[in-house]
């Protein structure tokens, strides 16, 4: 797997890849992730850079090493001192589902007519399509857009890496998030072929804007929820 040639060092980017599939499911809680040499292979990159990418999961509580064992996963959430919500996929992947990201495309846009994106930012804008498949079958249909402050970014296999992380590795910080949620009864043919459902079909439809730390909009996105597959969940501790 190709990695980006950002300021991020090599093993970082694996911690985080390792880590977005742990989330998602792909190596299970109790399961242990492949071994060193294998991702050594797959990232092509020296065993130094592997065991400290090992360090950093083990660090963040993902994962323990035993000698002669291999590297089991033994947790599956992410943990944060501020915040105890958690991501929607996470919820997913606690009531046992399976969740995968394919990446549709991603390229440099111009301007589409009546796009509440160009509105946004302009002529130009970063587009970046993803499918999500809940248990193999199409649940969520995103189109992301990034302002030209982002549209430079190198763009490895967005399938096994958080859109956010490669936001962080070009130094964009973010600092507030706004999510607003409605029903769409006409949506874009493209998501309809997707997730492979009838014009017509009300969809959970979540739109999402991202600001960085001086207030400037960085990204937005539309999201379409299959919800007969799945209702969309918040959970909170208290």
């Amino acid at each position: 797997m190709k990695l980006s040639r950002s300021k991020k060092p090599l093993y970082a980017q694996i911690a985080s890849i390792v880590k977005d599939r742990i989330l998602h499911g792909v190596y299970p809680v109790g399961t242990n992730i492949p071994t060193e040499p294998q991702l050594e292979e797959e990232f092509s990159v020296s065993k130094v850079t592997v065991r400290n990418a090992i360090k950093e999961l083990a660090r963040d509580g993902y994962v323990e090493t035993g000698s002669g064992k291999g590297t089991k996963v033994i947790r599956n959430t992410s943990a944060s001192k501020l915040s105890k919500l958690k991501r929607f996929t996470e919820v997913l992947v606690d009531e046992g589902h399976r969740i995968r990201k394919q990446l549709l495309f991603a390229e440099i846009a111009s301007n589409e007519a009546g796009s509440a994106a160009f509105r946004l930012f302009g002529e130009r804008c970063l587009r970046i399509e993803r499918l999500y498949l809940l248990n193999d079958e199409p649940y969520i249909h995103y189109t992301h857009y990034l302002s030209s402050r982002a549209a430079h970014l190198e763009l490895p296999d967005l399938s096994e890496q958080s859109l956010y992380d490669l936001l962080e590795e070009q130094d964009v910080s973010l600092g507030k998030y706004r999510d607003e949620f409605s029903v769409s009864a006409i949506s874009p043919a493209t998501v309809l072929a997707s997730l492979g459902i009838e014009g017509g079909t009300p969809l959970l439809k979540r739109s999402r804007y991202a600001y960085d730390e001086s207030g400037e909009l960085i990204e937005y996105s539309e999201g379409y929820y299959h919800t007969e597959h799945h209702n969309y969940v918040i959970n909170y501790d208290v």
